[in-house]
């Protein structure tokens, strides 16, 4: 698994040997495969939507017979008590982001939970209210970021700040990022980034874009679709604010699950923290007493307002059991040695032209790698289609091709190669 870029080979025998020493790979029969004439496809969508794991039939079937032989009973009885299944889920999630368990919780989803934050943590005044973002960032953010300055009274021409590339170049250069912070350092309130962008997979540096925030005196927050799941982090060490991701991509949590958020305890220790408050935030030792008074636990938990959403939960609590068995460090490992034996195969290719635009350093990236095709881009994505190989296609000219470690092979890899040496 520690193969040099050097030491690869273009051969089936190679990535089988690869396979070999996987010590990852049995995870692989732990997932359900769609199917593509009676084999399994070579699945390389999980950075839009994970694979199921074999064991959220099972996990269902528990909530099910809960809420069948107990009813209301199962929020205090069953094999887990509803009352507290969000924090089921927490301690794997903060191990997941580099946090303490107390900074991660589990509600709502991702663009929700991001609105929820920043009502929290944007403060502006007629001098400090500016927001820095990436450009091209994707849409839900911009909404969010852009109603968020009307909701305040701004105009988003005004208050939103857009790092772009520079010319002819897709891809942010972090020095620009920090520049761009320190010179509107008197009227900036909050960086909210991306961890990663979604087109072009650039993994952005949140420690140091965190500090330079901190500096002037700003805000730091994220947003980790693209990043929980495929990239360790150190959120609390990192000193990050507040970020949330969603649990359907990296995460194999399902269409539609429970997404997840992260407040740094300096602020989520302060219950007077602002927030929108709701009965499920409230301190379980005065919850029950239905008085007025919103009084949040000092947790990042005070921010959930809802029931716990039971059954968006249950498969990312089966999915999660799997990351804690594997090892978020081993499958960054063994992500690195995937991404970069893929970008060494489709550099052998000579018979369809297109452009790697994810950096080539591996720090700089999760598992995704971004094609960027002049032409036919759309069409080559639909062959791959056709021939068994789920990707997805994001204009302009974009084919997202990201093997997670946790269920794609080096054979697989190899078997992508092979089919796209065919085209034309």
């Amino acid at each position: 698994m520690n193969q040099t870029t050097e030491q690869f080979q273009a051969t089936a025998a190679f990535a089988a040997m690869m396979d070999n020493a996987d010590s990852l790979k049995a995870f692989k029969q732990s997932f359900f495969f769609p199917q593509h004439n009676g084999n399994d496809v070579i699945y390389f969508c999980g950075n839009s939507l994970g694979l199921q794991p074999k064991s959220v039939s099972a996990a269902i079937e528990t909530e099910l017979k809960s809420w069948r032989e107990l009813a209301v009973g199962g929020y205090f009885g069953g094999e887990n008590p509803w009352l507290y299944y969000q924090d089921y889920v927490s301690p794997s999630m903060a191990k997941l982001i580099g946090a303490k368990n107390n900074e991660v919780t589990a509600m709502n989803t991702l663009t929700v939970n991001l609105h929820l934050l920043m009502q929290s943590f944007y403060k502006p005044t007629k001098q400090r209210f500016k927001i820095i973002m990436e450009a091209g960032a994707f849409p839900s953010d911009q909404y969010a970021v852009e109603t968020l300055v009307k909701l305040n009274g701004f105009s988003p021409d005004e208050a939103i700040i857009e790092i772009s590339p520079r010319d002819g170049e897709k891809l942010l250069h972090e020095e620009d990022i920090l520049s761009a912070i320190k010179n509107n350092a008197n009227e900036l309130a909050m960086v909210m980034f991306g961890g990663m962008n979604y087109y072009t997979g650039q993994l952005f540096n949140m420690k140091s874009i965190t500090a330079a925030a901190h500096a002037v005196g700003a805000i730091a927050g994220f947003d980790l679709a693209h990043v929980a799941g495929n990239v360790p982090l150190s959120l609390h060490d990192w000193d990050v604010d507040f970020a949330a991701w969603c649990t359907y991509k990296y995460l194999n949590a399902g269409p539609g699950a429970t997404g997840g958020l992260f407040v740094h305890e300096k602020h989520a220790d302060n219950i007077d923290t602002p927030r929108l408050g709701g009965w499920w935030g409230n301190d379980e030792k005065t919850r029950f007493k239905m008085e007025k008074g919103f009084i949040p636990k000092p947790l990042a938990s005070g921010w959930n307002i809802s029931t716990a959403q039971v059954f968006n939960m249950v498969s990312l609590k089966a999915s999660l059991a799997l990351f804690d068995e594997a090892g978020i460090d081993n499958l960054r490992k063994k992500s690195i040695t995937l991404t970069n034996y893929l970008e060494f195969l489709l550099k052998q290719l000579s018979n369809i032209s297109f452009e790697i635009i994810t950096p080539e350093n591996s720090d700089e990236r999760g598992a995704q790698l971004s094609l960027f095709f002049k032409h036919d881009g759309r069409r080559i994505h639909d062959e791959m289609h056709n021939n068994g190989i789920i990707v997805d296609y994001r204009e302009p000219g974009v084919i997202r091709v990201a093997p997670a470690p946790m269920y794609c092979s080096f054979a697989d890899v190899y078997r992508f190669y092979e089919i796209l040496k065919n085209f034309k």
